[in-house]
This record gives C-alpha cells, structure tokens and sequence, in this order.
C-alpha cells in the first residue's frame, strides 16, 4: 500500500526566505543603514580636512573642530612643510613602507609556497614553528636586544626587518597555494619547470588577488608604523611620519629642525595637528582605489566554495 504524503498548497514552489528578493521597504532600509555607514566614516575624515584648512579665527568660532568651513587657509600645511621635519618623516615612511613591503612579501611567498608542499622537507616542524607565536608572543626586551645586538638601531633596518613576516599573512597566503590545482604544479613538472619557475610562471599569475590584498596589509602596516620607531629610533632625522605625527599631536609642534619659524606667527594648534593627520593618511587613501578590485577579490577567497 503506498501512502501519499499532501504538501500544502503552494509549499512546492516556495523558496527559503533568504532567497526571496527584497521588498521595497528592505530595500530601503538597507539604503539608509548604507548610507549612515557612510557618512559615520566621512564626517571625521571631512571634519580633520576642513579643520586643517581653517583660519585662527574659524576655529575659535567653532570652539575647536570645524565643521562648516569659512574660507581656505593653507598655513598650517605651509608652516609644517616648511621645517622640513614632515618632508623627511614621509620620506623615511615611504621608503621603509617600499623596502619593507618588498622584502615581507617576498620571505611570505616563498615561505607560504614552500609550506603548501606537503612532501617538503620539515614540512610539519617548520609549520609548527611559525605557528607558535599565535600562542606565545614574542618578549620584548630580547627582540629589542637582537636589534640592538646586531647594529639595527637608528637605521632604517630597525623598522623593516623586525616585522618582515606576519603570521596571519603566511597562513592565508599558504591557503591560497593550496587551493591551486595539483594538476598545473604536476604539468610543469613534467614539461621540466623547476620550483621557482613554477612558483613564478603558474602560481604567483594565478595569486595576484590574494598577493594584493596581503602587500596591502603589509604596506599599511609599515606606513603606520610608531611602536618600533619609538623603540629603535633616537635620531630626529630618522624619525618615520607617524612619530612625527606623536610629537605634532602631543606637544603642537614638530622635533626640532634645523629650520625654524621663530618670530613668526604660528597657525593655530588645531590646524597643525589636523594638517600633518591629512598628510599621514592621503597616501594610502590614494593608494587604496588602485587594489580596490584585488582587494574585494581576495577578500573573499575562499569564503564561498561552489
């Protein structure tokens, strides 16, 4: 006896509810939610420009910060400038920022490639071995006493060489490689192609978005980088744009320079401040529309898998 099972009607062609499409008022709602998200991240980034670029007297009207401007003022960029402190700090920035990018993901590709191999020699220790500051960070006094030990300080090297590696990036990149089919490495190892000509040839084309948004990642960490400029660096001259960016805030001023600006009026403490924070975030703000695509591609590499 064969027994009929009654769906209710209308059951067979209903879908789940998160494959319905919107309705209107959703729709909306996601376009107010969007749209406070993005002024929650504009209005700072507007209100740091418009103070940067505001008279002595639109501040003190507006009690500090400005909201509405009055007028353009570019003092403050001109007095910060000219000391030269600023100049030399985004010079010193880019080129640990440039060295320090190149060098990171160059150890990170080889490493990461190299670990995605299961029949590589001390396949498992090596992994293991990088693993382990995921659990127990590294001390501070023997990292500075290698840097100091081995001649690092007040050098460029200081900021570049210490944090040349990042955990979490080798893993992610590590992943990517192991998603690559096997058949292309097995191809080229057929037709003769070496390790590195493989890595050069089949795996880095096809792990542009993943090394993009890990250069990323790298580049903003040694822009921002402050924790070991105020560790390993002394000398003002060497000083990167984010310690400088420290002494504006703190103190209003820049370390002192060989330049000067006794005797003439300075602009408005506020302004300095905001003027050096415009200067200090304009590159990567510049840089980011560049490996946007890349970007959201690596993002979500393997999040969804069909």
């Amino acid at each position: 006896m064969t027994t009929t099972i009654r769906r209710p009607s209308g059951a067979r062609n209903r879908r789940p509810a998160w494959e319905e499409p919107p309705t209107a008022v959703g729709q909306g709602l996601k376009a107010v939610l969007l749209t406070l998200l993005v002024l929650g991240v504009l209005f700072p980034l507007w209100v740091v420009l418009v103070t940067s670029l505001s008279s002595r007297q639109t501040i003190s009207d507006a009690g500090g910060l400005v909201v509405v401007p009055r007028g353009i003022d570019a003092s403050a960029y001109q007095t910060i400038l000219a000391g030269g402190a600023v100049t030399r700090a985004l010079w010193i920035s880019t080129l640990v920022t440039v060295c320090g990018t190149a060098i990171a993901l160059t150890v990170t590709v080889l490493a990461a490639y190299g670990l995605s191999r299961p029949g590589s020699v001390g396949h498992r220790w090596l992994l293991a071995y990088f693993l382990l500051p995921f659990l127990v960070y590294p001390p501070l006094v023997p990292r500075y006493l290698v840097v100091t030990g081995l001649g690092l300080k007040d050098t460029i090297w200081a900021l570049v060489l210490p944090p040349a590696i990042s955990v979490f990036n080798l893993v992610v990149v590590r992943g990517f490689f192991q998603g690559i089919p096997q058949e292309l490495l097995d191809s080229a190892r057929i037709d003769g192609a070496g390790d590195f000509r493989t890595l050069g040839r089949i795996v880095l084309p096809l792990s542009r978005a993943v090394i993009a948004v890990v250069g990323l990642f790298y580049a903003v960490s040694y822009w921002n980088v402050w924790f070991d400029a105020l560790l390993f660096i002394d000398r003002n001259d060497m000083y990167p744009i984010q310690r400088v960016l420290q002494s504006y805030l703190l103190a209003g001023q820049a370390p002192h320079t060989s330049g000067g600006t006794t005797g003439v009026t300075m602009p408005p403490t506020e302004a300095i401040k905001m003027a050096v924070v415009v200067l200090t975030v304009a590159p990567i703000v510049a840089v980011y529309p560049f490996v946007q695509r890349h970007f959201i591609k690596g993002v979500l590499i393997g999040a969804v898998k069909g």
